[in-house]
């Protein structure tokens, strides 16, 4: 059977309550307890790093932090402004570009096409030029009688 442990309350610097017990073969054992913010002991109990925190609101080290953070937040959010205004700039000149590549290829297309036609014309014009030759050595479809004169 084991012997029952003892406790005792107590409180430390930060008015933060303690439980000690004494079991029946360790030593003492502190266990920190929530205490009321309040001096009535009335409202929410807050843990000893939450109002110790409230407490450093006051200090330098607590307006030098905020002050590094806001600086920090300012440059990120300016950062982050340019980052979208690059892009911004980027995707106008990219529209830019795309506008007159277009209109490089309508011409381009223009060209080809009137290229085409003449050469089309070109070899037309020679295919209606070349006529095949006969047996005799004279051009078919041409009159043999080309020598009366008459």
């Amino acid at each position: 059977m084991s012997k029952p442990s003892q406790q005792k309350t107590t409180k430390d610097q930060n008015g933060v309550s303690v439980i000690q017990t004494q079991a029946h073969t360790s030593g003492l054992q502190q266990v920190p307890q929530l205490v009321p913010v309040s001096p009535g002991g009335g409202g929410k109990a807050m843990a000893p790093s939450k109002s110790k925190k409230s407490a450093d609101k006051e200090s330098d080290e607590y307006r030098q932090r905020r002050e590094r953070n806001n600086l920090a937040v300012k440059k990120s959010r300016m950062r982050s402004k340019q980052k979208a205004q690059d892009t911004q700039e980027r995707v106008n000149e990219l529209k830019e570009e795309n506008e007159r590549l277009e209109s490089k290829i309508k011409l381009l297309s223009k060209e080809l096409s009137v290229l085409k036609d003449l050469f089309l014309e070109h070899a037309h014009n020679l295919a209606d030029n070349v006529q095949p030759q006969s047996n005799d050595g004279t051009k078919t479809g041409q009159n043999n009688n080309s020598n009366t004169g008459q």
